[in-house]
């Protein structure tokens, strides 16, 4: 099994870090970390996943491929979606998305190359269980 927490340990410490989750391709939570948030990340990470597959068959609508990376910046925040892309072949059991959430004044691109990178990772780790 992976060890989530060992995975999204370089993502915590980042600067601004303040909650994250790891959703399989369906939107269940597999790991979460709302400690710092006080707001239910299950519930804001299925419901951005659930965008995120929209979004995703509106990009295939338009002739681009699947979406693989959402954002939403606010004045005091930011919320990432980020699809690992998983495993191109099967039935997406490998694919996960890790949803994280920011404060303004974090280091944002270095959390998106550790969010891509970590995710890649997992996903890599559960196409060979």
């Amino acid at each position: 099994m992976i060890n989530f927490e060992q995975s999204m340990k370089r993502l915590r410490s980042v600067s601004g870090y303040l909650g994250s989750a790891v959703l399989n391709f369906s939107g269940e939570t597999l790991y979460m970390d709302a400690e710092n948030t006080g707001v239910d990340i299950a519930y804001s990470a299925s419901i951005f996943n659930d965008a995120f597959r929209m979004i995703s068959e509106s990009s295939l609508d338009v002739g681009f491929s699947d979406a693989s990376f959402v954002e939403t910046k606010t004045h005091d925040g930011h919320v990432f979606l980020i699809n690992s892309a998983g495993d191109q072949t099967g039935d997406n059991f490998s694919k996960l998305n890790v949803f994280a959430i920011f404060r303004d004044d974090g280091n944002v691109a270095l959390a998106k190359m550790i969010i891509e990178k970590t995710a890649q990772g997992m996903s890599k780790e559960m196409s060979e269980l």
